[in-house]
């Protein structure tokens, strides 16, 4: 049988690039992957965007969210008939009515917020940027601070109102097996969070001390998460 393709979605303040070290360790063993450019516009507008890509995949697909990448595989997953599996790697599993900025808030611990934010008005919009001199202690505190940098000043806006959307509709992760990677130091988004969303979502659980940038200090860990979804469809 055929290999699934991998299906990538980073987040937030990010862009494909923090997939790199995945993307690395997922071809070594075969596997074809995509890496979505995420528009960071909205849940809506993103994850559609993403279910086209992903009805762009001959065969089945593993669809893999980083953070709001989370957001937007719940529900791109269900205009995605091709979809076997869903990981989140320190992600949002939201459900009917929850918004990103209400679930990060929902349990102590985020760094991630007005004091550490940037805000530029785009076309009468706001976007969100983290402060440099933040990036690292929200986003990046396990990787070297070279690299943490470099993320800094490249990282994505996000369009804030991509963050404080609730999300509409019926969740994938209600119908389809999931897999959440916990990041156990992530500043970014609550430990605890990631805990209950999973458990309300019963993903199988990997936790890992790192923090929310876990895919470019850990891909190794990362990647094993994503090949045991994979194994599943096989």
């Amino acid at each position: 049988m055929s290999k699934p393709t991998i299906v990538l979605v980073h987040g937030a303040f990010a862009d494909s690039s923090s997939w790199t070290g995945v993307v690395a360790k997922l071809q070594e063993q075969g596997y074809p992957v995509q890496a979505v450019a995420n528009p960071l516009r909205g849940v809506e507008s993103d994850a559609a965007y993403v279910a086209d890509v992903v009805n762009s995949v001959s065969g089945p697909v593993v669809l893999a969210g980083h953070s709001y990448g989370g957001a937007l595989i719940s529900r791109a997953a269900t205009d995605a008939p091709n979809v076997r599996a869903l990981v989140y790697i320190a992600a949002f599993q939201p459900d009917t009515g929850e918004s990103v900025f209400e679930l990060s808030g929902r349990y102590p611990g985020a760094k991630l917020g007005p004091e550490t934010t940037n805000v530029l008005e785009h076309d009468g919009r706001p976007e969100l940027s983290i402060k440099p001199a933040d990036f690292a202690e929200v986003f990046a505190a396990d990787v070297p601070a070279v690299t943490a940098a470099v993320l800094a000043v490249t990282q994505r806006p996000v369009a804030q109102q991509a963050l404080a959307a609730p999300f509409e509709g019926t969740p994938a992760w209600t119908k389809l097996p999931s897999w959440t990677l916990i990041a156990n130091q992530d500043n970014a988004i609550p430990a605890a969070a990631q805990e209950f969303m999973a458990e309300r979502a019963s993903s199988t659980v990997r936790r890992i001390d790192a923090s929310h940038a876990v895919a470019v200090s850990q891909p190794e860990v990362v990647a094993e998460v994503i090949l045991a979804a994979a194994a599943s469809v096989e």
